[in-house]
């Protein structure tokens, strides 16, 4: 299913994969693909508690490290700096500005059968 693809389709496909994923797990996706000149967010979900920003990271294998570790200190400040933007514009409610903030990562990887494991990391990093 994902050894075929090029690495863009299979991240393409692993985020929407997460998406459902998140779901399940009971957060409701309010955005996808988000994107200012700052950056983009991949996921952004609403928790019970928080506004959840999600960088999903599709890894074919732990090779080069994992997927959290490919979330750099410099990735992590265009992530928050695209978070702050989302929050001041009309994309986001009135209703979630108010809400406290979370940045996780999903880190994503075939298994030998060809699905999806993912690794859910809450609160991944913090402004």
């Amino acid at each position: 299913m994902f050894g075929r693809a090029t690495e863009a389709d299979a991240g393409k496909r692993a985020e929407r994969a997460a998406s459902i994923y998140l779901e399940q797990h009971k957060l409701k996706i309010i955005e996808r693909n988000y994107r200012c000149r700052l950056g983009e967010i991949d996921i952004i979900a609403l928790s019970t508690t928080h506004l959840v920003f999600v960088e999903v990271r599709y890894r074919r294998s732990a090779n080069f490290g994992s997927g959290a570790e490919s979330v750099t200190p410099r990735k992590q400040q265009r992530i928050m700096l695209t978070a702050r933007h989302y929050l001041g514009s009309g994309a986001c409610s009135a209703k979630y500005r108010e809400l406290p903030c979370r940045f996780d990562v999903i880190e994503a990887s075939p298994t030998q059968r060809g699905e999806l494991h993912f690794n859910w990391l809450p609160n991944a990093f913090q402004e």
